[in-house]
């Protein structure tokens, strides 16, 4: 029998496997979303720039609709998306980034945040046209829906369900071991020091629990209130780390800029600054892997565009300002540089730019990180038992299994040395993208024909 380490190990190479140009390698799953990026914002016309002002509108409350199907209002369900996008990939993936890519990576994790958002707007705008709606308002939706339902509405429905039973049993599956405990625990273990991390998983897993066991109206509430806090607290911390070196921002902001363009450099030139930024960007946003749009489908809303709209302002906080933020912080302190920084990886990185404010200052970022993994962690435990019960059927029995299953692994999280185990659940992952994005060029000409539509309604009015 496969043991889980060759499982793991097989399934990964497949999955991240690369193509080489100019000596960088690309993984092909980057470029299987970083295409459908490119082709949702040419398809649907700039939707970052002719929909931006009025996602904003609607996120403000301003197309309120209280007799719309939907559980929770377009701001609770944007918070919910984000606390599952807003991690430790913002503060340990731009690090990552920077150190292998140089401050170059940063310009171009804009950019790819930029074009992510087009595809955001994408797969949750199909994700409100097909989504079922129950008596009373309720509703279900999510990727798995879009393609069983959507495939139906052009005379291919086995091979939707097909697709859409693929998604559920990837998104279940990816969603059992938390990555998000197990680097919570690693942060705020090195700043408090002697934390079991047994008990410290059993506490954070207790703590998901009370929001879990309850509804999406729960979770939407504990999340409108987690997004805001953390994300004041940790852009907060940039800020202040930025002020303590402020004569250093002019040097690292030519310095991001000279990267992203340099044409040989010991990390890779241009080329190299453009991939390691390209790679990250993809990873923390989301777009494309199709589990925000569960979230999304949940608003209170007739109409599948304005959702869309919301959605795209997602990787617009998440990457284009808080990836941008980061890296700037990291920059301007001087700890990306692997050759001064002294070894440090990941967060060690951005904990260390804290550091340069006050040796205590750490504190904040693990407040920080805690409050990131925590709220990742309750959207996933949604996100995942979704999947389940579409799998399974829906019903209180079906939920109460999932809910009660994940809470109990959780704390596993924080003691397993993951290693192998991270291979498999990120290669469960990523593999989601393949049938979420199908669905995508198959359903374009319907999502084009409701996203005219829409505007032309806009004009109108």
């Amino acid at each position: 029998m496969m043991s889980v380490d060759a499982l793991s190990g097989q399934l990964a190479a497949l999955v991240f496997s690369a193509v080489t140009f100019g000596g960088v390698e690309i993984q092909l799953i980057v470029l299987w979303l970083v295409v459908a990026m490119l082709f949702t914002t040419a398809w649907l016309g700039l939707p970052q720039m002719r929909g931006f002002a009025e996602a904003w509108r609607v996120v403000r409350g301003t197309r309120h609709d209280p007799g719309a199907p939907g559980e929770v209002s377009q701001f609770a369900a944007l918070a919910t998306a984000l606390s599952g996008t807003v991690g430790l990939g913002n503060i340990a993936g731009v690090a990552v980034a920077v150190s292998v890519g140089g401050p170059g990576a940063v310009f171009w994790m804009l950019v790819i945040g930029l074009f992510a958002m087009g595809l955001k707007c994408a797969e949750v705008t199909l994700g409100l046209m097909y989504r079922d709606v129950l008596p009373g308002g309720r509703v279900r939706g999510g990727a798995f829906l879009t393609l069983s339902n959507g495939f139906a509405s052009i005379g291919r429905p086995r091979l939707g369900r097909s697709l859409g039973l693929a998604y559920a049993v990837l998104l279940t599956s990816s969603s059992l071991i938390s990555f998000q405990v197990n680097q919570s625990y690693a942060q705020v273990s090195s700043v408090a020091g002697g934390l079991d991390p047994l008990l410290f998983g059993i506490v954070f897993a207790l703590a998901a629990a009370l929001v879990l066991l309850g509804s999406i109206r729960w979770i939407a509430r504990a999340t409108s209130v987690l997004v805001p806090a953390m994300g004041v607290i940790y852009i907060g911390g940039c800020l202040m780390v930025l002020a303590a070196n402020v004569d250093a921002i002019p040097v690292a902001v030519a310095r991001i800029l000279d990267g992203a363009f340099a044409l040989d450099s010991v990390t890779g030139g241009m080329l190299g600054a453009f991939v390691a930024g390209m790679r990250r960007a993809v990873f923390s946003s989301e777009a494309g892997i199709g589990t925000a749009v569960i979230a999304h489908t949940q608003a209170r809303t007739r109409e599948p565009v304005s959702e869309g709209l919301v959605a795209l302002l997602e990787p617009f906080i998440d990457t284009v300002l808080i990836f941008t933020l980061t890296g700037l912080t990291i920059v301007t302190a001087g700890t990306w540089d692997p050759a001064t920084n002294g070894g440090l990886q990941g967060v060690q990185i951005t904990s260390a730019a804290f550091a340069t404010v006050a040796p205590w200052f750490p504190v904040v970022l693990a407040v920080a990180v805690l409050l990131f993994a925590y709220s990742t962690v309750i959207s996933y435990g949604f996100y995942g038992g979704e999947g389940f019960q579409y799998l399974f059927g829906h019903g209180r029995w079906q939920s109460l299994t999932w809910k009660i299953s994940y809470c109990l692994l959780l704390p596993l999280s924080a003691v397993l040395d993951l290693g192998s185990v991270v291979d498999l659940i990120d290669s469960l992952y990523f593999l989601m993208a393949i049938p979420n994005i199908l669905g995508i060029y198959v359903l374009a000409g319907p999502l084009r024909t409701e996203f005219k539509t829409y505007l032309n309604h806009l004009k109108e009015a």
